[in-house]
């Protein structure tokens, strides 16, 4: 079977484990192992991916910036971690993304203010938002807890 006969899913690396989490964990879900089942999933954390070490500084997303709480200005490292989750997607032809809820990279629908004081506003991160741009659907952790894409 040729790459493009596989059907490829693009997740968040936290969310299978890998303690790319800012402070250094990770956001493990049981379920998501479940996407096994159907997929050949291809791991991605764009914030490692755009340069970014772990652990690391908070961030947060506002507006078109992404700022840690000391002011430091990250948008470039998102930036370049969302166009290289896009590159996966493109290389795998993935039609799908699961990727972590209210991160400023990967959040979809609602994701912290940027005043780190744990308060939501409605948006996507900056990965989310290259991705659908796209045409990729994009799903997080929640999205799929009863239900298999």
């Amino acid at each position: 079977m040729s790459d493009q006969e596989k059907n490829y899913i693009l997740v968040s690396a936290c969310l299978l484990g890998d303690n790319c989490k800012y402070n250094g964990g990770n956001n493990y879900v049981e379920h998501i192992e479940r996407l096994k089942e159907r997929y050949t999933i291809i791991p991605c954390c764009p914030e490692v991916l755009g340069g970014l070490t772990t652990p690391r500084a908070p961030a947060e997303r506002i507006q078109e910036y992404v700022r840690c709480a000391s002011g430091e200005d990250v948008t470039k490292e998102f930036h370049r971690g969302a166009l290289m989750a896009l590159a996966l997607v493109e290389k795998y032809h993935c039609r799908y993304a699961v990727l972590k809820s209210r991160s400023p990279s990967c959040g979809k629908g609602q994701i912290y203010d940027g005043t780190f004081s744990k308060r939501l506003v409605d948006g996507n991160g900056v990965t989310t938002e290259l991705l659908l741009k796209h045409g990729i659907q994009v799903y997080t952790e929640h999205d799929i807890e009863n239900n298999i894409l």
